[in-house]
């Protein structure tokens, strides 16, 4: 076959959805081709049709969907000089069978829904490799031990006997490429593979993915929302935008010399870390938030004596769970949180970041009193004077709580699909008696307002709308009770970036005019470095480094805050992803932190100030030596 045959061409295709309210066309003519052993990146928003595509190409499409034109021509190496049309093929016929997962193979967005948790990982991949290629029971064992082996499983053999649910979230993902590539497919899409990992785990699966694409010899067709991603993996573009596409071209083409208004949008709503002092974010549709009478009548942000609005002291949280299964007597203590100690100021934003596990959301629960610590004390202070928050109760600690309120990551889990939005958002001041019915309607009616949603929607229910705008909802009902202070756990890793842009200005803007204090929880540096004042980098249940943003992005002292930034992917072609300064992993291991940073039987270093606030743990007597050197 000729070498300049595309591997995969997508020509003219048309696919539509036929609902109870007529037909809705999701891909309008969408046409891009992949050449072997390229990649090539598909971009857009939630709801632009990159899913429907990978969908039609695996013969996946939902049952309300119809192709009503256009082809998908498949070049298979394996049989020279054969095209296959896959839009002809029936989708459960033998040769639609071959082709999906035995040439052409996909790894979905988020592997815990897309592993079965009743069989081993083995036995999973196992079942790929039996349905595509004709091996023995003892080949196929060989084969998948492996392929774990291949994607990096630290202990193969393990591996073969473990469940999903035993397995992080980067390990989780390491089993779908496995069991995405032990047929050694032409071709792998994959969706979204790395949305709902942290950045350091993110920059090791995309390396890992680079690898085997190089050893297998094989093209990618990468679907994402994070243009970071797109620079770093992809050698052609294609963008869609509501099912059709609105430019493509290399990556070279794409981001220097973009040409669509949609394009050069999507580029100004993702957070850098390069941004000027002052500069927003541009996302694609700007939400005006407005704030009433009820509202305004808030007192400046001030705390007694000038003191910190939240001071955490030596917070320490540990777990006890059993080594070796449910019959096992052996006990493990973990520790969530190790020796937690920091201050947010009034009218601050603190960033709190790290990888998951690493005990931010532990941390909150204890701030909010919905876990209780085993040692260390939380004061709250207001103008009213200071309260040690861990020995409130009963009507004390509801009153507390009219003060710190909360905003929660996913914004779908978190809201009741059986209220509607007023009930929703009226709920905190239902619950606290706060105002009459008429009243109530009103504040509600302002939050909305507030938020930049049309008031005329009080009475619809959550699944009607879009994410980003379940997110403000959780926003307006965390602000009912007007609140001293907002914690934010991940509120924007669940959103597209022009959404997230939306959602991270109206924060930014309530903080002004509201005069809130926010403790601001993420997994995202460059996120963090765009809404806070002061950044605290968390690992492994300890803070390693604590510094304005400003010294922390110019020059970062811990080994973990320097991996973590080398790890956030850049959507700039001349500051490529370092995977080496990742660390393989051992990034969030604090044994494997080099000296003075290392933490383990015999280091337990304290925290070290190194002038303007800025704090590192460390050995300060090794830490000065390799200063002054």
């Amino acid at each position: 076959m000729d070498r300049s045959t595309p591997l995969l061409r997508v020509h003219d295709l048309r696919i539509g959805f036929d609902l109870p309210e007529g037909r809705l066309v999701a891909v309008d003519g969408v046409s891009f081709q992949i050449r072997r052993g390229s990649t090539v990146a598909l971009v857009g928003e939630s709801g632009s049709g990159k899913s429907v595509v990978s969908q039609a190409i695996m013969g996946l499409l939902p049952r309300p969907a119809k192709i009503l034109g256009g082809s998908i021509l498949f070049a298979d190496p394996e049989k020279p000089g054969t095209i296959t049309d896959i839009v002809r093929l029936p989708v459960d016929g033998r040769e639609m069978r071959n082709v999906r997962g035995g040439r052409i193979s996909i790894i979905f967005q988020e592997p815990m829904t897309s592993l079965s948790p009743l069989h081993t990982v083995g036995n999973q991949i196992r079942e790929a490799l039996e349905l595509h290629r004709d091996v023995s029971a003892h080949e196929a064992t060989e084969l998948t031990r492996d392929m774990l082996a291949m994607v990096g499983f630290p202990d193969p053999d393990r591996a073969l006997k473990t469940y999903p649910f035993e397995l992080s979230g980067g390990l989780r993902q390491r089993a779908m490429i496995s069991m995405a590539l032990v047929c050694r497919p032409a071709l792998l899409i994959a969706d979204e593979p790395t949305t709902a990992l942290d950045v350091t785990i993110q920059a090791q699966i995309l390396k890992l993915i680079k690898d085997l694409q190089s050893e297998l010899n094989m093209a990618m067709l990468m679907i994402t929302h994070d243009l970071g991603v797109v620079s770093n993996v992809a050698e052609e573009v294609v963008v869609m935008y509501r099912g059709r596409v609105m430019e493509s071209g290399d990556v070279e083409d794409i981001f220097r010399r973009a040409q669509h208004p949609y394009l050069k949008a999507l580029m100004g709503a993702v957070p850098r870390f390069d941004m000027a002092p002052g500069e927003r974010l541009k996302p694609l549709r700007e939400i005006k938030a407005e704030t009433g009478h009820l509202l305004a009548d808030r007192p400046k942000a001030t705390t007694a004596d000038n003191a910190p609005m939240l001071a955490v002291e030596g917070l320490t949280k540990a777990y006890t769970i059993r080594k070796g299964g449910w019959v096992s007597t052996s006990r493990k203590s973990i520790k969530a949180l190790d020796d937690v100690s920091f201050t947010v100021q009034p009218g601050e934003c603190l960033g709190l970041v790290g990888e998951s596990g690493c005990g931010k959301t532990t941390l909150s629960k204890v701030i909010m009193r919905a876990l209780t610590p085993d040692a260390g004390k939380v004061t709250f202070t207001d103008e009213t004077g200071p309260t040690d928050v861990l020995a409130l109760d009963g009507n004390r600690l509801t009153e507390f709580r009219q003060k710190l309120q909360f905003v929660f990551q996913d914004p779908f889990s978190s809201l009741n699909p059986r209220m509607t939005v007023f009930d929703i958002i009226a709920e905190p001041l239902v619950i606290h008696g706060i105002g009459d019915p008429a009243w109530r309607r009103e504040m509600v009616s302002e939050l909305m307002r507030l938020v930049g949603l049309d008031v005329r929607h009080l009475n619809r229910y959550p699944h009607s709308f879009s994410g980003g705008q379940r997110q403000r909802i959780g926003i307006a009902r965390a602000l009912a009770l007007k609140p001293k202070m907002l914690i934010c756990d991940e509120p924007v890793s669940a959103l597209d970036v022009s959404i997230q842009a939306q959602v991270l200005n109206l924060l930014k803007d309530l903080k002004e005019k509201l005069g809130l204090t926010y403790l601001f929880i993420s997994h995202n540096l460059a996120v963090v470095d765009y809404v806070a004042d002061r950044i605290a980098v968390m690992c492994a249940g300890r803070i390693v480094e604590l510094a304005p943003r400003e010294a922390l992005f110019r020059d970062p002292v811990h080994p973990y805050t320097q991996a973590l930034l080398a790890a956030v992917p850049d959507p700039d072609l001349d500051n490529p992803l370092d995977f080496d300064a990742v660390m393989d992993g051992r990034a969030s291991n604090p044994a494997a932190w080099s000296a003075p940073f290392t933490v383990d039987d015999s280091h337990m270093p304290g925290f070290v100030e190194l002038g303007d606030g800025h704090f590192v743990r460390a050995d300060p007597a090794i830490l000065n030596l390799r200063l002054a050197s």
